[in-house]
């Protein structure tokens, strides 16, 4: 049996659906400690994050190769390696648009392949489908209709043949939630959070309207003393010095 407290686990798997690159920081100081204790964390990518950007001069091609680099700089900073790294391959902006039978069986062959024991991904809501963004919303509940269907040997029988053998998720656990149920101590790794964060030049600040591959001296002061602010403000009511916050979920 798994204990309790994901902080404990050794030797496990987890993976993370995000709609973007960066969108596994919600989770970031929580990543680091698992794979400080021996976890294995891969990160899922739906979309290539082609959009995102002011800056006049870049194209869609061009933007979807620096994010991809910036994900893959961010997550060594917390001990990710690039091989744990899954693109999904789909347009910013556009995962709404997705046939949901292609998309759900995609995520169900990771699912099945990797076998975790816990997912991490944007909470689709508990008694009411929560609001988010498109992608991020689409993001939610395409993973939640994954762990369903990646329980169960008759969704998607031509897997089979592939060798994927059905596999139950243990345990959910929902970032960018409005009703988190459990908090994880990040005070070890907040600032290997911080770290990741900084990598992703071209998401903010003043590279998000003229792209440079170094963050501007001024965002990084204020991210750095942002992010640990935020996350001191989560921790407080619990006692911890630096937190993150999930909803909890064992049905799903």
């Amino acid at each position: 049996m798994l204990p309790e407290r994901i902080e404990e686990w050794q030797g496990r798997t987890v993976v993370c659906f995000g709609a973007h690159p960066d969108d596994d920081l919600h989770a970031a100081g929580t990543f680091a400690r698992l794979v400080d204790r021996g976890n294995a964390v891969h990160l899922v990518m739906y979309t290539n994050d082609d959009k995102g950007s002011m800056d006049r001069s870049i194209t869609s091609e061009r933007l979807a190769a620096i994010r991809k680099a910036e994900q893959e700089a961010a997550a060594a900073r917390i001990g990710v390696p690039r091989e744990h790294l899954h693109w999904l391959g789909h347009r910013d902006g556009e995962l709404e648009y997705v046939d949901r039978r292609l998309l759900c069986r995609q995520v169900t062959a990771i699912l099945r392949r990797l076998r975790p024991d816990a997912v991490f991904s944007f909470d689709p809501g508990a008694r009411f489908e929560q609001w988010h963004k498109s992608d991020h919303r689409s993001a939610a509940l395409a993973t939640v209709d994954a762990i369903r269907a990646a329980h169960w040997h008759l969704y998607f029988p031509e897997l089979l043949t592939e060798g994927l053998e059905p596999h139950e998720v243990p345990v959910c656990f929902f970032y960018d939630s409005r009703e988190p149920n459990y908090f994880v101590d990040i005070s070890d790794t907040i600032e290997r959070k911080v770290a990741a964060f900084c990598c992703h030049v071209s998401q903010f600040g003043r590279r998000l309207h003229r792209y440079e591959s170094e963050l501007h001296p001024e965002d990084r002061a204020r991210f750095e003393a942002a992010i640990p602010a935020y996350c001191a403000s989560v921790g407080e009511p619990h006692g911890l010095a630096y937190a993150e916050a999930f909803r909890r979920s064992t049905e799903h």
